[in-house]
């Protein structure tokens, strides 16, 4: 790769609640610092470099005046690889007692993982797997 060519750096999610949002994916494992949850764009690096970015929708209109939330929830997934298929119901069990939606319940897919997928509060679909 030549020093001209773009490198894949961060991937961002338009939030409409900050808070819920953090608290939301603190439950999958990510760290954030204290106070973040007030702040209108918040990131974490994540292992291997890559950045995952939050940013209020306040902050995306005001360089965006066009922007507007979708409607449903886009084509853009993230997963999360858990120890083991207890670990992948566990999870599932602990987020859906917190609020959030279940979007599959977990079962055991015919590739060979316990899966299952919820709902973050923006409405991105997360997954949640470990090898069978």
């Amino acid at each position: 790769m030549g020093s001209s060519e773009p490198r894949f750096d961060a991937i961002g999610i338009v939030v409409s609640d900050m808070a819920r949002a953090l608290n939301f994916y603190r439950m999958l494992g990510l760290e954030f610092p204290d106070g973040a949850q007030s702040e209108a764009h918040v990131e974490v690096v994540l292992t291997g470099g890559l950045r995952l970015m939050f940013d209020t929708e306040d902050l995306v209109r005001s360089f965006d005046k066009s922007f507007k939330p979708p409607e449903s929830g886009g084509r853009i997934g993230f997963a999360f690889a858990c120890e083991s298929s207890a670990a992948v119901d566990a999870m599932h069990g602990e987020i859906v007692a917190a609020g959030h939606a279940s979007h599959l319940a977990p079962f055991d897919a015919f590739w060979g993982q316990r899966y299952a997928t919820v709902v973050d509060p923006d409405g991105n679909l997360v997954d949640l797997f470990a090898v069978l």
